[in-house]
C-alpha cells in the first residue's frame, strides 16, 4: 500500500474528530504528505527514512518545527494502524520526532509576553487615540483573563456572572475551514476539560464589559446566531460576531500606528523609543500568564484560570518568567555584590 492511502484512511476512520481538526488534518496531509514522502510504499520506509524526510523538512524547505510535528502527528497514528492491521511489524515513526526535537535544527517560534512597560504603553495609546478606543473592551478582556481569542469572542451574555463577578468559559468561536475548504463561523466545545472553566472578573475586566454594554445598548447589539448560541458580547457596527483576524488586524495597525508616533517622539525627546513587538491576540493571552507568574501566583491557579491541560505548559511560562527576573535581580546589582 502506498503512505498516501493509508494516511487518508485514517483521516476518514477518525469520525470523532471536530470538523475543524479534520479541516487541519486534510490541510497539513495534502500540503506536506499526498505528494512527497506520501507517494512511497508503506513496506519500504524504515526509521532512517523518515528521520530524514522530516530533517529535509526543517532543513531544506525551511518549514518550523511545528509543522513537522503536525506532520508526525498525522504519520505516526497512520503506520501504527497498518501494524494493527499487520502490513507491516513495527512503526519506523516510532521514537522518530524525539530525535528530531532533540536536535539544533528543531525550532518552534516562542510566543512573547509584552513587558510591563510595553503593555501599559499600548493600552494608553487605544485609549488616548480615537481610531482605537472601540477596541479596548476586548483588549482588555483579552489581556485581564488569559483567554484564548476564540473562547473571548465566542461568549454570550449569559456566560457572564456580573454578581458573583465570574465567567463561564464554555465554547469557542472558530472560522477556520472544514476538510471540504468551506470556512465558516461555527461554535465548539473546549478541546480538553481544562478548557471548561470559570474565570474571575478583575475590575478592569468588569468595567470593560459594562463598557461594551453601554456601546451596544447605542449602537444596537448583536443578531447574529452560530449553532444555536446567540447574544454575544462582542459585536461588530453590523451586528455581526467579530473573527479573529479581525481583532488581530486592529492590533497590528495599532501596534504599527504607537511605533511610528514613539519613534518621533523618542527623537525629538533625545530618549530611546519604546516600541512594540510584532504580536497578536495569543501574545496578550501569554501577556496575561506572564503577569500572573511574576506575581508569583500559585502555578495550579494560573493553570486553572489558563486552561492548560498540562501543568507542564504553565511551568514552562513560569521558568521562562523568573529566568528574566533572576536577570534582573543580578542586574540590579552591579558593582554591589564583588566591592
Amino acid at each position: 500500500m502506498i503512505i498516501k492511502y493509508m494516511v487518508q484512511k485514517y483521516i476518514d476512520n477518525k469520525n470523532n474528530l471536530k470538523t475543524t481538526t479534520k479541516g487541519m488534518y486534510v490541510f497539513v496531509f495534502k500540503h506536506y504528505i499526498s505528494n512527497t514522502f506520501g507517494k512511497r510504499k508503506i513496506v519500504d520506509i524504515k526509521y532512517s527514512d523518515v528521520l530524514t524526510y522530516y530533517f529535509h523538512m526543517l532543513k531544506e524547505d525551511g518549514l518550523s518545527g511545528s509543522i513537522v510535528d503536525h506532520v508526525h502527528g498525522l504519520l505516526h497514528p497512520a503506520f501504527q494502524m497498518a501494524v494493527r492491521d499487520g502490513l507491516i511489524r513495527t512503526n519506523p515513526t516510532d521514537g522518530a520526532m524525539a530525535e528530531v526535537k532533540a536536535s539544533k535544527y528543531f525550532v518552534v517560534g516562542k510566543r512573547e509576553a509584552l513587558s510591563a512597560e510595553q503593555q501599559k504603553a499600548f493600552m494608553d495609546y487605544l485609549k488616548s487615540n480615537r481610531e482605537y478606543t472601540g477596541w479596548v473592551p476586548v483588549v482588555t478582556v483579552l489581556l485581564g483573563t488569559g483567554m484564548r481569542i476564540g473562547e473571548c469572542l465566542g461568549l454570550t451574555w449569559n456566560d457572564l456572572n456580573f454578581k458573583e463577578r465570574t465567567i463561564s468559559v464554555n465554547h469557542t468561536l472558530t472560522d477556520r475551514p472544514d476538510e471540504h475548504g468551506h470556512t465558516q463561523k461555527r461554535i465548539e466545545t473546549p478541546k480538553t476539560k481544562a478548557g471548561t472553566r470559570i474565570i474571575p472578573m478583575v475590575d478592569e475586566v468588569f468595567d470593560a464589559f459594562l463598557d461594551e454594554y453601554q456601546i451596544q445598548k447605542c449602537l444596537g447589539f448583536c443578531e447574529e446566531e452560530i449553532d444555536g448560541y446567540k447574544d454575544f458580547v462582542f459585536s461588530t457596527a453590523s451586528h455581526t460576531v467579530y473573527l479573529a483576524s479581525a481583532v488581530n488586524h486592529a492590533i497590528h495597525r495599532a501596534a504599527d500606528s504607537y511605533n511610528e508616533k514613539e519613534k518621533h517622539r523618542a527623537e525629538y525627546e533625545e530618549r530611546e523609543p519604546l516600541l512594540l513587538p510584532t504580536f497578536s491576540a495569543h501574545n496578550l493571552r501569554h501577556t496575561f500568564c506572564t503577569r500572573l507568574c511574576e506575581n508569583d501566583v500559585n502555578l495550579k491557579v494560573i493553570q486553572t484560570i489558563m486552561g492548560h491541560s498540562d501543568i507542564t505548559t504553565t511551568m514552562n511560562i513560569y521558568a521562562d518568567c523568573h529566568k528574566e527576573k533572576k536577570k534582573e535581580a543580578l542586574d540590579s546589582l552591579k558593582g554591589k555584590l564583588i566591592l
